[in-house]
């Protein structure tokens, strides 16, 4: 029996345990004796001392304290233990200062409903309203005692009750994370299960998936955790660990799902890229005729970068061969992670090759193309430049200096360059760079004007 059982017991009264004692004291008695008390007994026996109408309405008034005393003190004893299971049910999820504050409150609240519980207790205690002789005068005593206990009870359980009202978020946010504790957890061990079945299959089908069953080994200590339940680990670290079970195995079966797609994948590959490289091979051998023309054509500010093209082509498709020989290795092996790095690695050494074989057939098209005619690139850089100078005067009698003074200075470079074909053997591949970059400073200068107009409207 609990210790608010025993103040229960207690503030009950005495009279039934009362009547039951006189009764087993009757049938104890011998036969003749218990004949002769009977008659007594149930007649009143005569013995009790009757009050007036007035002394007997106090006796009455102070057993309606008395009772509506035990009804308040059970009322708040029942209120007590509900709150007691939402404290419980907050301290087993949330431990912010804010809900440790309730709980500290609680317990303040606790002290109080003992010292007015006591209160009533010791005056149900020191009152005997069935005593046959009782005075009038403590009669009205005990109604004034158990009146003020009462009026205790009741003030202490409307603490609590604003107490109660108070923790309602807290409550319901426990409330919502408890709710949401079985539904993760069965999410996360249906998971795992599903990432075991994904991998069974995938397993059926030849390929061995080492890796992605290492990291479902990994997750069996997790499930554990999570089998032991929130009892032991609490609710916030289990809905966290469900959630990160649940992520991790989702991840495992996606992979493992998309394991043979990924194993075609790399076999397409690997034969394109093999194919590719044997191409790059033979466009490399292209690469020296076209030196050997720009070197007897032009000056040699025209191809000198160009010289180390052949040689780097060469060992830049030797590497790609390697790394596809790896590649095909580690595919062989089911090391799916190192034949796609491989392969990552051969196709950027072929994209290098192919854009440096494909820079010197560039480079003698464009340098063709200016010798034979070196205004239609000039009348092209002009037309930039002066459509940049229209949109700079555009509404205003002035440009702008920010404006002006990038496309004054591109004029003059543009004027240089042209001058710089003057001469028996001009720098064509100056002369390009220049007005490509005359044509780029045109265009950032429009760019700014219209991001600068577009942000005044």
């Amino acid at each position: 029996m609990t210790a608010t059982d025993a103040r229960s017991a207690r503030a009950g009264g005495g009279s039934a345990v009362g009547g039951v004692r006189d009764v087993l004291t009757l049938l104890l008695l011998p036969v003749p004796l218990l004949v002769a008390t009977l008659p007594a007994a149930f007649a009143g026996g005569g013995t009790r001392r009757w009050f007036g109408g007035r002394d007997e309405s106090r006796r009455a008034d102070a057993q309606a304290a008395k009772d509506a005393a035990a009804a308040a003190f059970y009322e708040l004893d029942t209120a007590q233990r509900d709150l007691r299971i939402s404290i419980e049910t907050i301290t087993a999820v949330d431990s912010s200062p804010r809900a440790r504050q309730a709980v500290e409150e609680f317990a303040a609240l606790g002290r109080r409903i003992d010292e007015v519980s006591h209160a009533y207790i010791e005056a149900v205690d020191a009152h005997d309203l069935d005593r046959d002789d009782l005075e009038p005068s403590v009669a009205t005593q005990a109604r004034t005692a158990l009146t003020r206990a009462k009026d205790d009870l009741v003030r202490v359980r409307g603490e609590l009750d604003r107490y109660e009202r108070g923790l309602g978020p807290l409550l319901s946010g426990a409330e919502t994370q408890l709710a949401r504790l079985a539904p993760a957890v069965e999410r996360a061990r249906q998971a795992l299960l599903g990432a075991s079945n994904a991998l069974d299959a995938v397993r059926a089908t030849g390929l061995k998936a080492d890796d992605l069953a290492a990291r479902l080994a990994a997750l069996a200590p997790e499930l554990t955790k999570l089998n032991e339940g929130a009892g032991r680990h609490g609710v916030p670290e289990t809905l966290r660990r469900a959630d990160q079970v649940l992520r991790d195995a989702e991840a495992i079966r996606t992979e493992a799902a998309r394991l043979p797609e990924r194993a075609a994948e790399i076999d397409r590959r690997l034969v394109s890229l093999r194919t590719r490289a044997e191409a790059l091979t033979t466009r490399s051998g292209t690469v020296e005729p076209v030196l050997s023309e720009l070197r007897r054509r032009f000056s040699a500010a025209c191809w000198q970068d160009l010289q180390p093209v052949p040689e780097q082509a060469a060992v830049n498709v030797r590497r790609a061969e390697e790394k596809l020989a790896e590649a095909a290795e580690a595919r062989a092996e089911q090391r799916w992670a190192d034949a796609t790095s491989r392969l990552s690695t051969v196709r950027a050494l072929l994209n290098a090759t192919d854009e440096a074989v494909s820079a010197a057939g560039d480079r003698l098209r464009q340098l063709d193309a200016v010798a034979a005619d070196p205004q239609q690139e000039i009348s092209r850089t002009r037309f930039a430049v002066r459509d940049a100078q229209r949109l700079a005067m555009d509404g205003r009698n002035t440009p702008d200096p920010r404006h002006a003074r990038p496309l004054d200075d591109a004029v003059a470079r543009l004027e240089r360059a042209v001058e710089g074909l003057e001469g028996r053997h001009p720098d064509y591949w100056h002369f390009l760079t220049e007005t490509d970059a005359v044509r780029r400073t045109a265009a950032r200068v429009v760019s700014d004007i219209r991001e600068e107009r577009g942000v005044g409207a």
